[in-house]
């Protein structure tokens, strides 16, 4: 818990804002949220009466069916973000999980009955599609059209289909719920000091060294509590992808999100591949910097996003966060900066750190006719003033892409973290630029590259952690010991000789929570990372006129453009692999830039 008022220990931040969630409805017994459900209902009763008959539509008709399809999914969609979000607040409170879980099954019911619609979409020969596109109505869905059909040879028969969605609620659903709930009733003790779990891992990044290692050993120590659980939910959730992966005939586990994604196998493994190939010059040569700065031999487990030595550590206010954001988003665009405004007018953040509340951050979409809201657990360190930005980046990007409209809105994961990462590395760039202090410029570029390497590197270990851990549990359960035992072996690869990880930090898998909600979302940080770099250069350098503009557009398009199509106005192509080095390079320049300064 935050310290109270008149504890030494206090921080004040400043009024952290609360979002309020009436936008979408006024509550979850509200009138106004059982009138839309049943409404929305009786829509998809009657447009059951296309069932079958798809192929039979005329090109006017065949629209027309598209845009009902899309108002539903709309109406379905501000619902599902409501319950979502709701839960997210205190994930602690059983009404809460009840209404979450009530509203899931729900909607999921109602979501089998439109399956049928996208299937027959996609059972349909090319020509036959192809004149069904012809007319205005139908032409301007063909983006989602196109991208549904990327998925048709996996599809599988309307029951089985329908079979799948219905036990996924008391299936990988259920599991997830259950992680989610464990996670956040975590209380980790930490001296004399009982923490919920993110301020346990706040103090990680806390200048003293004692204060590091008994969050640490706490947080362990916590952890062991849950781990057999963990272990069980993550056997579980292998074992029902894999299952579901046999029956739709993907050849790897990875491949149904790259798929998702909208990225081709090899881009990915080139990725991962020029990653995995910068290890030794990024984060092993980084981290044997910081053990010299450090005056260590070796670097403990719990020194990796320690602040550097002899920089007085500051907490940021909210206001400053704020102002701080919105100078670096202005300074390339008032536009971006007028649509980030609206985030901090309007009470479309939630950013104080809750005991129950979900941890980490995200910037959750919802709907285009309503708009998107900001979770955070902001603490007042340099990296919350960061994911802050981070968060932001997303918000602007799903303002701008909402016109689009709920089927052609939604972006890719891999495209997704792209505004949110250009995001950061604004408000990085100016904050480096004000500071004249040698010492804080050192510190502020050191943070820089300990995010990039947390994106990069840190996800792509991740990554390989998830591969491994799928491709062993075709083979069987597994234990808590081979779990941890995968997971040190990723960890030592990817950070190096630089660190002494101790026993207890085997256990450190059972809190990264995409694991469990999104298998292989996360090389998708690191892929808008790299993209990113090589973005922000080819800005930097001015080698592309207009680059505001087409940057925007860019946003704008959400989900109408593929990667190539929307890399193709700055010249680059994802495709190639130098494009991936290209993107590592600039994390090396910065690992240069610090070495020269000693």
């Amino acid at each position: 818990m935050t310290p109270p008022k008149d504890d030494p220990a206090h921080i004040d931040l400043g009024l952290l804002p609360e979002w309020d969630l009436r936008d979408l409805y006024s509550a979850p017994d509200g009138a106004d949220i059982k009138a839309e459900f049943t409404a929305v209902e009786a829509r998809i009763g009657a447009f059951e009466a296309h069932r079958g008959k798809v192929a039979q539509l005329s090109s006017e008709a065949f629209g027309k069916a598209i845009a009902e399809y899309e108002a539903i999914s709309e109406i379905m969609g501000k619902i599902g973000s409501y319950a979502q979000l709701y839960q997210a607040g205190d994930q602690s409170d059983a009404a809460r999980g009840r209404f979450y879980q009530d509203t899931v099954e729900r909607l999921t019911t109602q979501s089998g009955k439109l399956l049928f619609f996208g299937l027959e979409i996609n059972r349909l020969e090319d020509a036959v599609l192809a004149a069904k596109m012809t007319h205005p109505g139908a032409a301007k869905y063909e983006p989602w059209v196109r991208d549904m059909r990327v998925a048709r040879k996996h599809d599988l028969s309307d029951d089985l289909e329908r079979l799948f969605l219905d036990k996924s609620t008391t299936g990988r659903t259920t599991w997830v719920r259950l992680y989610d709930e464990t996670l956040a009733g975590i209380r980790v003790q930490v001296d004399n000091a009982t923490l919920t779990l993110t301020e346990a891992l706040n103090q990680l990044s806390d200048p003293k060294d004692e204060r590091r290692a008994a969050a640490a050993h706490g947080i362990a120590k916590a952890l062991s509590e849950k781990t057999q659980l963990f272990t069980l939910i993550t056997n579980v959730l292998a074992k029902d992808k894999a299952i579901s992966d046999e029956w739709r005939k993907y050849e790897r586990p990875v491949s149904s999100q790259n798929l998702a994604n909208l990225v081709e196998d090899e881009v990915v493994d080139a990725l991962v591949g020029a990653a995995k190939d910068s290890f030794a010059t990024t984060a092993h040569r980084y981290y044997a910097l910081k053990a010299k700065w450090l005056g260590k031999k070796k670097l403990n487990y719990w020194d990796r996003n320690a602040p550097l030595p002899s920089v007085p550590h500051r907490d940021v206010p909210w206001s400053e966060a704020r102002d701080t954001v919105l100078g670096a988003y202005g300074a390339f665009s008032k536009d971006l900066a007028g649509i980030a405004q609206q985030f901090f007018d309007k009470p479309w953040i939630d950013a104080p750190a809750r005991a129950g509340k979900a941890s980490g951050a995200f910037s959750h979409p919802t709907v285009p006719s309503a708009h998107p809201y900001i979770l955070l657990n902001y603490l007042g360190s340099t990296r919350d003033v960061m994911t802050l930005a981070h968060e932001l980046g997303h918000g602007v990007h799903q303002v701008l892409a909402a016109p689009q409209g709920q089927l052609i809105s939604g972006t890719p994961l891999t495209l997704a973290e792209t505004a949110s990462v250009f995001g950061e590395m604004l408000t990085f760039q100016k904050i480096l630029a004000d500071e004249k202090d040698p010492a804080l410029r050192k510190a502020l570029l050191a943070g820089k590259v300990e995010d990039m390497l947390n994106t990069v590197v840190r996800q792509i270990a991740f990554h390989e952690f998830e591969r491994q851990v799928h491709d062993a549990r075709k083979n069987g359960e597994l234990s808590s010991d081979r779990l941890c035992e995968i997971w040190l072996g990723v960890q030592k690869e990817s950070l190096g000789p630089a660190f002494d990880f101790e026993d207890e930090y085997k256990l450190y898998w059972t809190y990264i929570s995409h694991f469990i909600h999104v298998p292989f979302y996360v090389y998708a940080y690191a892929f808008g990372d790299c993209l990113v770099n090589t973005l922000y250069n080819v800005y930097a350098t001015q080698a592309v006129p207009g680059f505001e503009q087409k940057y925007i557009d860019m946003l704008k398009a959400g989900g109408k453009l593929r990667h190539k199509e929307l890399l193709a106005p700055f010249g680059l192509d994802a495709s190639d692999p130098g494009f991936w080095k290209r993107g590592m390079k600039t994390l090396e320049g910065f690992i240069d830039q610090l070495e020269k300064m000693g």
